[in-house]
């Protein structure tokens, strides 16, 4: 039976919808067939990030109309043979799709290991839509104030549907956590009260990720960090990125220094 999990954040602009195509990337590396559904009915991009746009024939909202079948509305991932996405709508009909259609087009496609929910940033309707139709949460955020407030928000209203939830930390600075300038994740942990699922770097490779879907490249510390999390995902585990490495003894200090006058 597929597991399905909702990725959400409370502020939007965290990196959510990025970090839902890496982990979907990940796991279907893993060998595990993996669907991603866009369910940003208003501003969604996901199908934009996996470079699919152009090929996509039918939607969620076709799906929910009984307008085709649906397999028929998934799009294949180009770069990830056991990855495919169910895009949300064309154009403005927001509140076309309900939680109990959502759950019943999940129901109807068990053939996948894991199915990933990108959920519409906020608490509104989207919100509830997508979790509604879930079994377990992950919960983005940044190290910033104003993001980990608003995901404390999310963690209080996914406690109400009784959705198990772990965290991940986006865009996380070794250099700033050492230099007493950004809250580390374990703070940020401790802070929230739900269990650390995965931390994910500021680096390149992860602004490549959310500028144009780019994979990191294999060996790199952004396909380490989701190597990881996915790991933590499938098994349970509680192995993290160590995000510090680089900035750490003589040189990492130096290193510091040198970002801080960039």
């Amino acid at each position: 039976m597929s597991r399905v999990i909702v990725i959400t954040s409370g502020k939007g602009g965290v990196g959510k919808t990025s970090v839902t195509l890496g982990i979907g990337r990940g796991l279907s590396a893993m060998g595990y067939k993996t669907l991603l559904i866009d369910t940003d009915m208003g501003l969604n991009n996901l199908d934009v990030l996996m470079n699919v746009e152009d090929k996509i024939v039918f939607d969620i909202s076709d799906v929910a109309d009984a307008r085709c079948r649906p397999r028929q509305a998934l799009v294949e991932d180009p770069d990830c043979e056991n990855l495919m996405i169910l895009p949300s709508v064309r154009g403005y009909r927001k509140n076309e799709v309900s939680g109990q259609m959502l759950r019943a087009i999940i129901n109807s496609l068990q053939v996948f290991d894991y199915t990933l929910i990108d959920c519409p940033a906020g608490i509104e309707l989207g919100f509830h839509r997508a979790v509604s139709a879930a079994s377990e949460a992950l919960v983005v955020t940044t190290p910033h104030i104003s993001a980990v407030k608003d995901a404390g928000k999310v963690i209080g209203i996914l406690g109400t549907y009784k959705i198990d939830a772990r965290l991940i930390v986006n865009r996380v600075r070794g250099d700033m956590v050492l230099d007493g300038e950004m809250a580390s994740p374990d703070d940020i942990r401790q802070a929230l009260g739900i269990p650390l699922c995965g931390i994910i770097p500021e680096n390149d490779e992860i602004n490549a990720l959310s500028a144009n879907g780019e994979k990191p490249k294999s060996g790199g510390n952004g396909s380490k960090a989701f190597s990881l999390l996915c790991h933590n995902i499938v098994y349970g585990t509680s192995d993290m990125y160590d995000y510090t490495a680089g900035y750490k003894g003589i040189f990492g200090g130096i290193k510091r220094a040198l970002k801080k006058h960039l």
